[in-house]
């Protein structure tokens, strides 16, 4: 065959090729898609002990706590602690100015010492009177007896008679007087002891021993009562009330241990105890209140401050575990794919407790198993899919 002829066969047959050659690289990466093995990642199912908890977002809260505030109306002169001191029960805090109040008691107490002095001088009248009604009692009888023998005259009798009458009024006087001047007496040690409790009230004190968390007010400040100048809370009585969704009420109850996670430190879980579960459900949100008592706070804690409660519900040693993050939903079933000779097969999960990070899978896996997963997280396996094992 001359050159010419083959050149004109090559002009021929090229397109052919180049069809072919198309052909042939379509089908090699069809055949890469189709029947390559997917990349995975594996996991060794093991055995070991889960807890199931159930979560709940809440606060930091004191259960014994206080506003301590005035009785009386007045100038703030002195505080005595600030936030972040503790106090003793009955520990001054705060006083208010004293100055009007202490004049009015030393007022009060010149009236009671008068008063005093009245009612003595009182007693002594009746006391006077008294000596003049014996006496003039004792002049009675004995001329009434003179009388029935004539030894007196009728006129010295008639004197008599006046003298007794007119000192046994005389008495009775003393006496109501008597009477009155106590009364009086009472009525004026009552308001002393009024105007005294209120120079007490100027003196302010904690209602229990605790801590200071907040400070309402300054020195110079006028307050009245109700008015919060410190906010006192019991150390020893601080709760993480947390909100828990009502589908988990059943699961709940008073003792169970717990952890809490506070988010200023979201590295360490610290452990307490469910003391008191609430009743009554929020109508918007569905949930409900749990109260939980931390056995250790951390070192810096502040009333309000935010923290995830897991509570425990159920424990359980030599389960088959396996990460929540491989088991996989279709159609409301839970299943894995397990590798079984360089394929990923299908494998439908009873399952049991659910963890943090694990579940427990009570039939169709065994430990020493191997779950795969696709490397790429968008990739979707089929049973019998070959898989290339790292």
């Amino acid at each position: 065959m001359t050159k010419d002829s083959w050149k004109t066969m090559l002009r021929r047959l090229w397109p052919a090729g180049k069809v072919a050659l198309l052909l042939a690289v379509l089908g090699a990466v069809g055949y890469w898609f189709l029947f390559a093995p997917t990349p995975v990642v594996l996991h060794v199912v093991t055995e070991g002990e889960i807890v199931a908890e159930v979560m709940g977002t809440g606060t930091l809260d004191a259960h014994v706590k206080a506003t301590i505030s005035t009785k009386i109306s007045g100038r703030l002169v002195k505080l005595l602690v600030d936030e972040g001191d503790q106090v003793r029960s009955g520990q001054e805090v705060a006083r208010l100015d004293d100055r009007d109040l202490t004049h009015q008691v030393e007022i009060e107490e010149a009236n009671v010492a008068a008063r005093k002095a009245n009612v003595e001088r009182l007693i002594a009248d009746k006391a006077y009177y008294k000596s003049l009604l014996d006496l003039a009692s004792s002049s009675h009888q004995r001329a009434q007896r003179l009388s029935a023998t004539k030894a007196v005259s009728q006129e010295e009798l008639d004197r008599a008679v006046e003298a007794f009458t007119s000192a046994r009024a005389g008495l009775e006087r003393a006496e109501a007087a008597l009477v009155e001047g106590r009364k009086q007496l009472i009525a004026m040690e009552k308001t002393l002891e009024f105007h005294q409790a209120r120079l007490e009230d100027t003196v302010i004190g904690a209602p229990f021993a605790g801590l200071i968390v907040r400070r309402d007010r300054d020195p110079g400040d006028v307050v009245v009562p109700g008015s919060s100048i410190l906010a006192l809370v019991s150390p020893e009585e601080i709760r993480v009330r947390a909100w828990v969704d009502e589908t988990n009420m059943a699961k709940l109850e008073a003792g169970q241990p717990a952890r809490i996670v506070f988010r200023s430190d979201p590295e360490r879980s610290y452990f307490g105890t469910v003391v008191r579960l609430g009743r009554e459900t929020d109508r918007e949100t569905r949930e409900f209140l749990v109260d939980v008592r931390p056995d250790k706070l951390p070192e810096h804690w502040t009333v309000g401050q935010r923290a995830e409660v897991y509570m425990e519900t159920a424990r359980k040693t030599n389960a088959t575990l396996l990460p929540a993050s491989l088991v996989v939903w279709r159609d409301g079933s839970a299943g894995v794919f397990v590798a079984v000779d360089g394929r990923a097969r299908w494998r439908e999960l009873t399952l049991g407790l659910r963890g943090r990070d694990t579940i427990e899978v009570l039939i169709a896996l065994a430990p020493g198993e191997v779950v795969v997963r696709p490397v790429d997280a968008k990739t979707t396996m089929t049973d019998g899919q070959r898989v290339a094992l790292p």
